[in-house]
C-alpha cells in the first residue's frame, strides 16, 4: 500500500495521549492519502472567508484581548480559536499542535524511542501496566504495579502526559526513574538507556490442540505482519494445521485503517472489504480482498464488545457480511467515519472527518454499531491478559468470553465437517 503525506484516521472514541498510558502506542486508524505536502490556503473564490464572518471574528478577538480578566497571548488565543473551530465540527475532528502531531505519527509506526513501558494514571500516581518484551524497562526489572515517583529527579505526581514525554528521548540517552514498589521499603532508582522499542499489538496462544487465539489490541503499521507471524507460530505449535481460530477485537479502539483492511483480507479471498464516501475524490474509495486465506477456510469466530471501534468494526463488519466469521460478544461502538490528518505549514496538523465508510453490504454502522451473531448479556469484563509463563492459568479459565467463543468455534468446526452442512458463499464484488 502506498505511503502518502496525508493520513486517514478511523479513530476509536476516547483514545487520547496514553491509551491506558501506553508509552509507545496511540490508537489511530490511519490511511495514507494523496501526497500534497503541507496544507496552504485555498485560492478558490468559494474558500474565502466572507467579510461579515471575518468582522465577527475580529470583533470577538478584540473584546477578549482587551476585556478578558487575564491577559492572553496572541498566539495562544489564536490557537484556542482554531481548536474550538475544528473541535466544534464533531467529536473526532481536532487541531493538533506539533507535539500532538508527532504523537499521532509515532502511534501508527509500531516503534518509538524510549524505555518501553505502558503506564496509567491511577490513584494520583503514574503506575506501570507492563514492560514491553525486550525493552530497557523489562531488562532493568520494572514490574506491573510499580509507581513512578520521579523522572530525572523531577516529581511526576499523576501527570501521565508529562511522564510519557520525559521517558521518550533519543536512542542511547539515559533517563533515571525513581520507583516505589509495594512490599519494598523506600524508593528504588533505575537508570535506563533509551532504545528503539518495537511495539506489537498482537498476542496469540493455543487454547486447545488445533484451536488458536489471536488478540489485536490496536491497528498499527506492523499489525498485519504481526498477525501473519502469530498464525504461523500457532500452525507450527499445532503441527501445521488449525481446526479454527478465535480472533479477539474486544476493547480495540481502532488504528491504521489500511492495517484493519489487511487483517480482514487475511481471511477473505474475494469481495469488498470497505467503501467510503465523502466530498472530495480522495475521500471516496473502495478496498477489495485479494486471494489467499491465512487459515485456509478454517472456522473463524470474532470476539467484539462496546470497546471495539473504527478499524475493528471494519474487520468485524467485513468478516460478518461475507459469512466468513461468526461474531460473539456485545454490540460494537459504532464509529463509521474516517478522519484525514493534514499537515500544516507551521508544523502542526488538522484532523478532519472526511468520509463515512460502509460495510460490504452497504451498511453504515455509525452510531449503531454491529450486533454480534451471538449476543451476550451484560457489559462483560475486560479481556484477560495473554499469559505464557509457566504455571499460568489457561485463558479459558480467566476469561468467560474466550470460553464462550471457543465453544462456538468448536461447534462451527463440527458443523463444517458435517456432510449436511450448507456452505454459504461470499458477497460479490
Amino acid at each position: 500500500m502506498s505511503t502518502r503525506s496525508r493520513t486517514l484516521i478511523a479513530l476509536g472514541t476516547g483514545i487520547v495521549l496514553g491509551f491506558c498510558g501506553a508509552l509507545a502506542r496511540g490508537v489511530l486508524a490511519d490511511r495514507p492519502a494523496e501526497a500534497s505536502g503541507p496544507a496552504t490556503a485555498h485560492t478558490e473564490a468559494q474558500s474565502g472567508l466572507p467579510w461579515q464572518e471575518a468582522s465577527l471574528f475580529a470583533e470577538v478577538y478584540e473584546r477578549v484581548k482587551h476585556e478578558y480578566v487575564d491577559e492572553v497571548d496572541d498566539h495562544a488565543l489564536m490557537e484556542k480559536a482554531v481548536r474550538g473551530m475544528v473541535a466544534a465540527l464533531d467529536p473526532h475532528s481536532a487541531y493538533l499542535d506539533s507535539e500532538e502531531f508527532d504523537e499521532i505519527r509515532l502511534s501508527t509506526m509500531g516503534s518509538y524511542p524510549g524505555v518501553g513501558i505502558e503506564v496509567v494514571a491511577e490513584d494520583g500516581v503514574v503506575k506501570v501496566l507492563r514492560s514491553i518484551d525486550g525493552s530497557p524497562a523489562q531488562r532493568a526489572g520494572l514490574l506491573a504495579g510499580d509507581e513512578i515517583v520521579r523522572i530525572d529527579g523531577n516529581d511526576i505526581g499523576a501527570d501521565l502526559a508529562g511522564a510519557i514525554a520525559h521517558m521518550r528521548g533519543t536512542s542511547g540517552s539515559l533517563v533515571t526513574l525513581t520507583v516505589r514498589r509495594e512490599g519494598t521499603a523506600g524508593l528504588t532508582e533505575y537508570a535506563l538507556r533509551r532504545a528503539q522499542v518495537e511495539v506489537h499489538s498482537v498476542s496469540a496462544q493455543t487454547l486447545e490442540p488445533g484451536y488458536g487465539y489471536v488478540r489485536i489490541t490496536s491497528f498499527s503499521e506492523t499489525t498485519a505482519q504481526d498477525v501473519n507471524q502469530a498464525i504461523s507460530r500457532l500452525e507450527r505449535d499445532n503441527h501445521g494445521e488449525l481446526k479454527g481460530l478465535l480472533l479477539d477485537l474486544r476493547n480495540n479502539p481502532g488504528g491504521v485503517l489500511e492495517a484493519g483492511v489487511a487483517v480482514a483480507d487475511d481471511f477473505l479471498n474475494t469481495g469488498v472489504i470497505v467503501t467510503a464516501d465523502g466530498r472530495t475524490p480522495e475521500a471516496r474509495f473502495r478496498m477489495d480482498a485479494t486471494p489467499g486465506d491465512l487459515i485456509d477456510g478454517a472456522p473463524l469466530v470474532v470476539l467484539v464488545n462496546s470497546g471495539s471501534a473504527s478499524a475493528s468494526e471494519i474487520v468485524a463488519g467485513a468478516l460478518k457480511d461475507h459469512g466468513r466469521a461468526l461474531l460473539v460478544g456485545r454490540r460494537t461502538y459504532g464509529k463509521g467515519s474516517v478522519q484525514t490528518v493534514v499537515p500544516l505549514s507551521h508544523g502542526g496538523a488538522v484532523k478532519l472527518t472526511t468520509s463515512r465508510y460502509f460495510t460490504p453490504s452497504g451498511t453504515s454502522i455509525h452510531g449503531k454499531g454491529i450486533v454480534p451473531d451471538i449476543l451476550e448479556d451484560g457489559p462483560g469484563e475486560a479481556p484477560a491478559e495473554v499469559l505464557t509463563g509457566k504455571g499460568a492459568a489457561p485463558l479459558t479459565e480467566r476469561d468467560a468470553d474466550v470460553r464462550v467463543g471457543l465453544e462456538v468455534l468448536k461447534g462451527r468446526t463440527r458443523q463444517q465437517r458435517s456432510p449436511s452442512t450448507l456452505v454459504t458463499g461470499t458477497l460479490g464484488p
